[in-house]
């Protein structure tokens, strides 16, 4: 293996964390509303279990209100249960006949603390896969060196760049969680 593909393999699962890490706290809520709260629902629709998003269109036309139009009129009451019966999200939807609408209520002093804690656990979750691939990263470099395609100079600077990869976007999701944790404390 090439020494540099290392590194360059290091910094693409690195950046693939931090992306994964974005896409996690889109789901977190933050008191307005956006279809992205809705991405994990699963609907039992046509005798199997599909995300919401491939049976109906999700919008959110105001702040605090996320409005679905299913593609099929059938799945209506599905889609009602899937969200109603989803303990992580505490929604509650109202349908009309065609279109299911669901309030966002205002969030409380301690929903705000709650869901800050489930920040910091995401934070974690990211930093987490973030060693782990400097771990593996690591060790591909002492297999090379090992196997003598690399000395140990080169073990050592090909080390310093992942761990110098690293620490950016480590400084990266802590500045992206602030700001996070900023949005969902204030009222």
């Amino acid at each position: 293996m090439n020494p540099n593909q290392i590194v360059d393999d290091a910094k693409k699962k690195f950046n693939s964390a931090v992306e994964h890490f974005k896409e996690e706290l889109k789901k977190i809520r933050t008191g307005r509303a956006h279809p992205g709260m809705l991405d994990s629902v699963m609907v039992e629709a046509y005798g199997t279990e599909m995300p919401l998003n491939q049976t109906a269109t999700v919008s959110a036309p105001e702040a605090q209100l996320i409005q679905i139009t299913p593609f099929d009129p059938n799945n209506l009451q599905a889609i009602s249960a899937a969200i109603r019966n989803n303990p992580s999200l505490g929604l509650n939807p109202a349908d009309d006949g065609r279109i299911v609408r669901i309030p966002i209520p205002p969030l409380t002093e301690e929903r705000r603390r709650e869901i800050a804690k489930q920040l910091g656990g995401k934070v974690e979750d990211a930093n987490i896969s973030l060693r782990t691939i400097r771990r593996e990263a690591f060790d591909a470099v002492a297999m090379a060196k090992k196997d003598k395609q690399l000395g140990e100079d080169d073990a050592k600077r090909l080390e310093k760049q992942v761990d110098d990869a690293m620490a950016s976007l480590r400084t990266e999701i802590d500045t992206i969680a602030k700001a996070k944790e900023t949005e969902i404390m204030t009222v």
